[in-house]
């Protein structure tokens, strides 16, 4: 009778499957038990089916046995009503629990971690019922624990890219509506929820009592509370009256509607133009206008502006990339000015432009050639005229503009480059520009003209001859805004081409003198040159310019030799042990020449005079050059030459390594401690010059020490009107070695944590790692299988459980919170002496001037207290006024969702300023709050 049973299930299951025309097909992913359990909870709206329990299980095992069987012969029949039904592919679903499958409401029902796939629709819910008649599925969530009520396995809906979260969902298969309670879904950069959605066939999903946010937590520390509205995913969110919360507390901050782009891409679109009333000019709407989406390598935006009393503005600018070869923007802003009522003495009009241009190539363009812009002009009543900058201190005080567009090629092949720069600065204080156009500069890498090609034997001495070429050629001008473009190229601009030819030489002299020649010459190529007279009837100085080729050199040659002394010395061991090996000793000293001729002689004719006779009648001769008006000057007058010595001294000492027996380091006692003087060949009074000394101590690991100091060779002399100067008389003439004129030096020492605990004897978190990781490289690999586990995976993964604890504290190895608090303090410390030439204070016994000391002490520090906040300062003080320097005081404070700064300014001048913004870039314009302690509207800068 059992047997009967079972077959007639069998025979019932396939004639259900194979008769039933409008059931669609649905391809299994993966099995899933039958078994029903008895505490599954259902929604009172879906309960699950009043079906036998013992029956069901029975049919669907006897279902799921043959499923493989009746797959091929149904999957025809089941497709052709897919499309009948409307649907366009076949429907996966899986689920971890349980499957039923209800013949008269139709109706399939999914428990545990159930998922269905359709299209580019993927849902997961931990319930999922598929109505086939409708074709609607429903998920929703299921309470685990009832004294909670809280759903677990929420739905979680994908529909290409877009995804959300909610309570419960229902969805149509054919017609892609849905309604959905409680969704959560991420746009770009803020998150959207509401109570109750609705999804159309488009995918725009419209809201009720929704809320907008760009917190990241689950409960949100801010959002704007959205009455209605509707969202377009990945474009935008348009809504009706909404209104700001904070920490769950209503603000009185509400809007009757808004937009919140989320779109990526480039889109053109109309700009809002921003209002309000301006005292000279009247009301105002400005920075209005449309912005053009181009393409995806450049786009325009048109900007004006308008106001009552007649003044306008216009503006274009632009942004351009293209990969790998160039990127760049433009702007360009024209305004015309009105102040005051037509036809009064207050009325004026003024016209401004202002034309900002960046430009940058991509290093990957092009190896050997380059271009570059950073044009920034504008007229010197553009920033008066503008708002933007009358609120910007820092502009309106800016005092030169500069601007430079440049290029440049290399041919590597014979080893020359070519650039060439245009380059314009403004001073906005006076209008007046300097603008050179073009600057062109010709190069030639050093070469060895007398290098043999194929070299047989030792080096020839001539062969370390090296020259080197350098031109530049130079167009200028320096003029007033209103002159420029009506300046003459011929007559207003300066230009010239100078050559620079060098010669050196490397050689050595008996095997230990190295000796270094050069010869330098300088042409220059001037267009004009100016004639200069005297016109004794008017009082005047007259200059009359000539055109033409005029070619003016100057040369000169150097010579410098230099070689090393060293000096060893060995301890005595019984006096000193063999802890210190050897001192040695390094003495360099250097010898240089240095002569050039008299280019100021009359042959050369760089120089002329002309006669000039005073209003008395006195008669003078006034020297002069044609050619100092020239770009690149003129020729030096008298004849130099001078020689130049230095020495240098290194001390050094070789010890034994206290970790290493058999290893030595070496100690620098004195790094270096040189000294410096010259004599003028060509001077007639004080040949020669004041002496320089400077000493660097290495004594510490990260601090070097270093000292200048300067001795004066003449000594002062007391003058027939008792003030006393420097006389022609050394102070070696007097016995002594030289007058101490002073010396300068600067100490700054940074102080943290770290560098405190290794001070008094403690190891740091670094030490304390190289010492464990020297411990384990000296212990070797444990043989023990039970044992050898890498130790760094067990700290990363006691590291990874100590971070992960939703915010928890991070604990030691003992267990206890890891107190870190980083802070650092730097201190600087700088001290003058000098020469106090007061000449009531000069002692007629000792002939010197007292010394006079100035200091300055600077202190900064930053603590930051917890990951959030963040404090630094600086301060100082002036020992010559006894007061404290430039105080200022900085808090910041990171509210996850909200940065706070403040700063403070205590002395000498007391300010503040304090911000308070949204971090998120959709929102950081529109939630904000700045407050300043000095404001003014419509302030006139001069």
């Amino acid at each position: 009778m059992r047997s009967k049973s079972v077959i007639f299930l069998l025979l019932f299951a396939i004639v259900f499957v194979v008769a039933d025309a409008n059931v669609p097909f649905f391809k299994k992913k993966r099995k899933v038990h039958t078994s029903i359990r008895n505490d599954s909870i259902a929604p009172d709206s879906m309960e699950r089916p009043a079906v036998d329990t013992m029956t069901m299980d029975s049919l669907q095992l006897a279902i799921f046995r043959h499923n493989k069987q009746i797959d091929d012969s149904i999957r025809l029949d089941s497709l052709n009503r897919l499309k009948a039904n409307g649907l366009e592919a076949p429907v996966e679903y899986a689920s971890n629990d349980s499957m039923i499958y209800d013949a008269k409401t139709r109706t399939a029902y999914l428990y545990g971690d159930a998922s269905v796939k359709y299209e580019q629709m993927d849902l997961k819910s931990e319930k999922i019922y598929i109505n086939l008649d409708s074709n609607i599925v429903y998920a929703t969530g299921a309470i685990k624990d009832t004294a909670s009520r809280k759903l677990e396995g929420t739905p979680q809906f994908k529909m290409g890219k877009d995804s959300y979260e909610s309570d419960t969902m229902a969805f149509n298969f054919k017609t892609k509506k849905g309604l959905i309670k409680n969704v959560y879904t991420e746009q770009q950069d803020g998150f959207l929820s509401s109570q109750l959605s609705k999804r159309n066939a488009d995918g725009d999903i419209f809201l009720q009592h929704g809320r907008y946010t760009t917190c990241d937590k689950k409960h949100p520390d801010f959002y704007i509370a959205l009455s209605r509205a509707k969202v377009r995913p990945g474009k935008d969110v348009v809504f009706g009256p909404a209104y700001l919360v904070v920490a769950d507390v209503p603000l009185p901050l509400a809007i009757p509607y808004g937009f919140f782009p989320f779109t990526k891409s480039y889109s053109s679109g109309f700009i809002m133009p921003t209002y309000g009333d301006e005292q000279d000019r009247g009301f105002y709407l400005r920075d209005g206008g449309y912005y053009f989406a181009m393409s995806d390598k450049w786009d325009l935006k048109l900007l004006g502006e308008i106001y009552t009393k007649g003044s306008w503005g216009l503006s274009a600018a632009s942004n351009y990339n293209k990969r790998y070869r160039y990127s760049g923007s433009f702007l360009f802003s024209y305004q015309d000015t009105k102040t005051g009522d037509k036809g009064l003495p207050d009325y004026s009009r003024q016209k401004s432009i202002k034309l900002q241009w960046s430009h940058r190539q991509d290093a990957k363009a092009n190896p050997y050639s380059s271009f570059s812009a950073s044009v920034n002009y504008a007229s010197s009543s553009y920033e008066r005229n503008n708002l933007s900058s009358l609120y910007n201190p820092q502009t309106m005080t800016q005092s030169t503009r500069t601007s430079s567009v440049s290029w440049s090629t290399t041919f590597s092949s014979i080893g020359m480059s070519l650039s060439s720069t245009a380059n314009l600065s403004q001073n906005m204080r006076d209008s007046s520009l300097a603008m050179t156009l073009p600057d062109l500069n010709i190069s030639i890498s050093r070469f060895y003209p007398f290098k043999r090609k194929h070299a047989a034997g030792n080096e020839r001495w001539y062969e370390k001859i090296s020259v080197s070429y350098t031109g530049q050629f130079s167009n200028s001008i320096s003029t007033k805004e209103d002159r420029f473009l009506h300046s003459n190229l011929i007559k207003d601009w300066r230009n010239g081409f100078q050559h620079r030819i060098p010669l050196s030489g490397n050689f050595t002299l008996f095997n230990y003198i190295n000796v270094t020649p050069s010869f330098n010459f300088t042409d220059r190529m001037y267009t004009n040159k100016i004639k200069r007279s005297w016109d004794a009837a008017r009082q005047v100085e007259l200059a009359d310019t000539t055109y033409g080729f005029h070619n003016i050199y100057n040369w000169d040659l150097s010579l410098s030799m230099s070689t090393k002394f060293y000096g060893f010395w060995t301890p005595n061991r019984k006096i000193f042990g063999d802890k210190i090996q050897a001192i040695r000793h390094v003495i360099t000293p250097q010898v240089s020449f240095s002569y050039a001729p008299d280019f100021g002689a009359r042959r050369y004719g760089y120089y002329d005079t002309y006669m000039k006779t005073d209003a008395d009648g006195n008669v003078s001769l006034v020297e002069y050059s044609p050619y100092r008006s020239g770009l690149y000057g003129v020729p030096g007058r008298g004849r130099t030459g001078s020689v130049s010595f230095s020495i240098d001294n290194n001390i050094e000492m070789k010890v034994r390594s206290d970790k290493d027996s058999t290893g030595f380091k070496k100690i620098s006692i004195i790094d270096n401690l040189g000294m410096a003087m010259s004599y003028n060949m060509a001077a007639k009074e004080k040949p020669w010059s004041d002496l320089s000394m400077n000493i660097r101590l290495k004594w510490w690991k990260n601090y070097t020490f270093n000292m200048n100091a300067v001795f004066a060779t003449y000594a002062y002399e007391v003058g027939a009107d008792g003030v006393p100067y420097v006389g022609n008389r050394t102070e070696w003439s007097y016995g002594r070695f030289g007058r101490f004129l002073g010396m300068s030096q600067n100490i700054s020492f940074t102080l943290t944590p770290e560098k405190l605990k290794k001070l008094f004897g403690g190891s740091t978190a670094e030490d304390d790692s190289n010492k464990k990781r020297n411990r384990k490289d000296e212990e070797g690999v444990d043989t023990d299988i039970e044992s050898n586990v890498d130790e760094d995976m067990i700290e990363g993964q006691r590291g990874a459980k100590k971070k992960s604890g939703g915010g928890k504290a991070e604990t030691d190895d003992d267990g206890y919170m890891k107190f870190s608090m980083p802070w650092s303090l730097t201190i600087g410390y700088g001290i003058t002496m000098r020469e106090n030439t007061d000449v009531r204070k000069f002692n007629y016994d000792k002939m010197r001037y007292p010394y006079k000391f100035t200091q300055t002490l600077n202190v900064s520090g930053n603590l930051r207290i917890s990951d959030g906040w963040n404090i630094s300062f600086s301060s100082g003080y002036d020992f010559e006024n006894h007061a404290m320097s430039m105080t200022t005081a900085s808090l910041q404070r990171d509210l996850h969702c909200f940065n706070m700064s403040c700063q403070v300014v205590l002395a000498p001048y007391t300010s503040y300023n304090f911000t308070f913004r949204c971090n998120a870039a959709t929102l950081t314009d529109a939630l904000k709050y700045d407050k300043r302690s000095g404001y003014s509207n419509a302030v006139q800068w001069y």
